[in-house]
């Protein structure tokens, strides 16, 4: 509860004389939380923030305002600068705003340092829920243990004091893996040898391990033989893999294969995060 005091003073006769200091509470009424629809993220990824304002008191507020930080936080650079970094971007026109559950028209919003949506009300006895979105980018941490706290502050002449609310989200600690697959030569004679390479990347950061059953599974047409199968540059064991001569069907066994984490590194300059993913390599070198 907010107190404030008063005193009044009493004049006459050239006379003054004080009053005692009358002490009063202000009752808070307003109340509010913040929630994430996921609670860890990677590069790029929208998230969804929610919003819920309750107002238990018998008087509507009408003139509210949530200004979030969209994650800011200071970075000190290599020179020893500071500057404040925006781990988040605001998504154009994701804003929704429901008084009681019913939709309401989107109220002004506006983005500098930060978003900021002004107009807001919450009726009496009643609640309101502000939903709105915003994605990652490259200011957002991307390794392992990785956060991004995100604030809110809704404020406002009605409001005895400012609310504050926040949410933390992590980064997401698991594999990412694409594949590209190449072949050379790709014009090859009749009974001449050609190799398919599988590039495996990692955009993570976290390896993928054994555990993770890491598979590649093909079927060469036309079917080849006398198959030479090589990971990282080495002759993978004939127990790794399978392959039928008869059909062309392929695949290595699941958790042969394992993949680097990718490998993140923040520019001295901007501060913005880059990555260098992980990598592994397959070939499967035949005769058609």
């Amino acid at each position: 509860m907010a107190t404030f005091t008063n005193q009044a003073v009493l004049s006459y006769n050239g006379v003054t004389t004080s009053s005692n200091v009358a002490t009063g509470e202000i009752v808070e009424v307003l109340s509010a939380s913040k929630d994430v629809l996921s609670p860890e993220y990677a590069a790029g990824d929208t998230v969804t923030y929610v919003i819920n304002i309750i107002n238990s008191g018998s008087t509507p507020f009408t003139a509210l305002t949530v200004t979030d930080n969209l994650g800011a936080y200071t970075h000190q650079f290599a020179d020893g600068s500071e500057r404040m970094l925006y781990p988040l971007t605001y998504v154009d026109g994701s804003v929704r705003y429901y008084q009681n559950g019913a939709e309401q028209a989107v109220p002004g919003v506006t983005q500098t340092a930060g978003l900021t949506v002004s107009g807001i009300g919450v009726p009496a006895g009643g609640n309101t829920t502000l939903i709105y979105q915003a994605k990652t980018n490259n200011f957002a941490d991307p390794q392992v243990g990785g956060t991004i706290t995100n604030t809110a502050v809704i404020s406002g002449a009605e409001v005895a004091a400012p609310i504050t609310v926040r949410e933390t989200i992590t980064a997401r600690s698991e594999p990412y893996l694409t594949i590209l697959k190449s072949v050379a030569p790709r014009q090859v004679a009749e009974n001449g040898q050609i190799t398919y390479t599988f590039d495996i990347q990692n955009l993570s950061n976290t390896a993928a391990t054994a555990d993770d059953n890491v598979q590649i599974t093909d079927t060469f047409q036309p079917v080849l033989s006398n198959i030479t199968v090589t990971y990282n540059g080495a002759i993978l064991p004939a127990a790794s893999y399978t392959y039928n001569e008869t059909t062309g069907e392929f695949a290595t066994t699941a958790g042969a294969l394992t993949v680097p984490a990718a490998v993140f590194t923040q520019n001295d300059t901007t501060g913005a995060w880059s990555n260098v993913p992980g990598s592994a390599v397959l070939t499967v070198t035949g005769t058609i």
